[in-house]
This record gives structure tokens, C-alpha cells and sequence, in this order.
């Protein structure tokens, strides 16, 4: 029996990315999942088209998280489909770098609005519905270990998510609900193909610093969530899990 079977996740940003590949690896390892997406509609159905081809089952539903009405349908979507909620994942995020001298009103709160509240919300709405043996994660970022020059304002935004995944675990846990994080570092996705880091000196750079020699897969970030949706880690709670070969 698969490890997940008959649980039920929510990933937030899923239609590409890191977050695409936690919804198939979660699906793969037996859970139902509500693949969310503000904008990405083909991509968002075509991760579902994916699970549902291997045998899984999915759903693609639309909502801007930074929004509490639409996280609240969000959540009552996926009660309705699936009749329960067992696994959250927050990993809808953006990432913009900045000198401080050019850091504006608009740049913090476009990361702040997705990187901090979105999951606040999110999990506010989905946590009547989580039971004993539910299971929160939320993906920060290695930049938190290596304070990277000009990532002020991102780097602030997982700071805080790494505060916030430490004082859920506490208010939580005595509901029997695990809230941990997930701190990738730079791994390979159409996002970093887009932006040029794959040919970049930065690329290069992390290769050198990292014991394993390479930058991440989106399936080594995967497999971290999974591990933490599942019972095997019923004792792991208020963690944050750098997932970076080793690079700090």
C-alpha cells in the first residue's frame, strides 16, 4: 500500500515548478490532490491530466491565495471533491532580488503578500477541516542559512515563514497537526531556465559551494514532502529541513 493512500493534499502553486512536481510525487505515492493555480490553467490541467493517467486522481482548481475569499471557496472545493484534507502544502511564492537602495513599497508586497500571508490565510481556512495525523508543510528556502546580497526583502518573507512553521507547530501540535518547512536550495525549473540562472555564474557558484556537486531536482524537494505529509514522520514537528546537498 502506498504510503499516502487515501489522504488528501492541497498544494498551492502547483501548476509548474517545484510545486507541480510535490503534486505528482504525492499523487504517485497515493494521495488525492487539489492542484491549485491563479493564472496557469493548461499548465495547472496538465499536471492533473498526468495523475490522473498514472491511476491517481486530481483536480485543478483555481484561486489567488493572497485573496481570503477565494482561499475559503479554495478549501470548501476541496472538501466538496474529496470530503477531507489530510496534507497542506504551502508553496506558492515569487522571488525578486534587490539592492535595498532600490527595494520599493510594490516589490515587498508583492513577496510578502504571496510568501507570507497566502500560506497565513491558507491555513487558517484549511485547519477546521484538518484532523489528528494532519500534516502542514511549507516551502521556505536555503536563503534563509545563506543570506544571499540583495535578497532583503525575499529573504525576509521565508524568515518569517520559518518563524511562522515554528509557532504553528505549538499552536497545532496539541490538535495532533505537524507543521514543518522545506528550505530548497537552487534547484532546476522552467522558472530558473526562464530567468537565465541555469547558464549563470550563480549556477556555478552553488555547484562549487554544494558537498554533492550539483544544484537540486525538483524531485529531491518532492520526496522531502512526502516524507513529512506521511506517518512515518508522526514524530517531526516544528522543523526546517534544508534541502541543499549539503550547502549552507
Amino acid at each position: 500500500m502506498s504510503r499516502l493512500n487515501e489522504k488528501v493534499a492541497l498544494v498551492t502553486g502547483a501548476s509548474k515548478g517545484i510545486g507541480a512536481g510535490i503534486a505528482r510525487r504525492l499523487a504517485r505515492d497515493g494521495a488525492k490532490v487539489v492542484v491549485n493555480y491563479a493564472a496557469s490553467a493548461r499548465e495547472a490541467q496538465s499536471v492533473v491530466a498526468e495523475i490522473t493517467d498514472a491511476g491517481g486522481r486530481a483536480i485543478a482548481t483555481r484561486a489567488d491565495v493572497r485573496i481570503k475569499a477565494e482561499v475559503d471557496a479554495l478549501i470548501a472545493s476541496a472538501i466538496a471533491e474529496f470530503g477531507r484534507l489530510d496534507i497542506l502544502v504551502n508553496n506558492a511564492g515569487r522571488y525578486q532580488f534587490a539592492k535595498v537602495e532600490e527595494s520599493t513599497e510594490a516589490l515587498y508586497r508583492q513577496q510578502f503578500d504571496l510568501n507570507v500571508l497566502a500560506p497565513l490565510l491558507v491555513t487558517g481556512a484549511a485547519v477546521p477541516f484538518l484532523k489528528q495525523g494532519a500534516s502542514i508543510i511549507n516551502i521556505s528556502s536555503f536563503v534563509t542559512r545563506i543570506l544571499p546580497s540583495e535578497s532583503a526583502i525575499y529573504s525576509g518573507t521565508k524568515g518569517a515563514i520559518d518563524a511562522i512553521t515554528g509557532v504553528l507547530s505549538r499552536e497545532l501540535g496539541p490538535r495532533g497537526i505537524r507543521v514543518n518547512a522545506v528550505n530548497p536550495g537552487l534547484i532546476e525549473t522552467d522558472g530558473t531556465h526562464a530567468n537565465g540562472v541555469m547558464g549563470s555564474d550563480f549556477r556555478a557558484w552553488n555547484e562549487q559551494q554544494t558537498p554533492l556537486g550539483r544544484i537540486g531536482q525538483v524531485e529531491d524537494i518532492a520526496s522531502i514532502v512526502s516524507f513529512l505529509a506521511c506517518d512515518d514522520a508522526g514524530w517531526v514537528t516544528g522543523e526546517c529541513i534544508v534541502g541543499s546537498g549539503g550547502m549552507r
